[in-house]
């Protein structure tokens, strides 16, 4: 990650399930401070599936940092609604 750069990308690919999604649940909190003072792209073009704990896990991102959501396929996509659609429940909860 550049210092001059006014957002930070975290780029998710693969399957986001189990102890991946895990991983990603106890490591993306670690990136996203050392990136504080940026926004955040969540890159989700590489992801071809996701299970209930990586599901969690993304609208956890998205709904902790308000990250813009990259996706480039119909599953990338239905990825990224399921994330963001979370937040937005998330907040309104609150």
């Amino acid at each position: 990650m550049k210092d001059d750069t006014p957002v930070a990308t975290l780029k998710v690919e693969g399957k986001l399930i189990g102890p991946w999604a895990l991983e990603l649940g106890t490591t993306w909190h670690d990136l996203w401070t050392s990136a504080r003072q940026k926004s955040l792209q969540l890159d989700l073009r590489g992801v071809t599936y996701v299970d209930s704990i990586g599901s969690r896990i993304l609208r956890e991102i998205v709904s902790a940092t308000g990250a813009e959501i990259l996706s480039d396929s119909p599953l990338t996509q239905y990825f990224a609604n399921q994330a963001a659609s979370g937040a937005v429940l998330e907040q309104k909860e609150s």
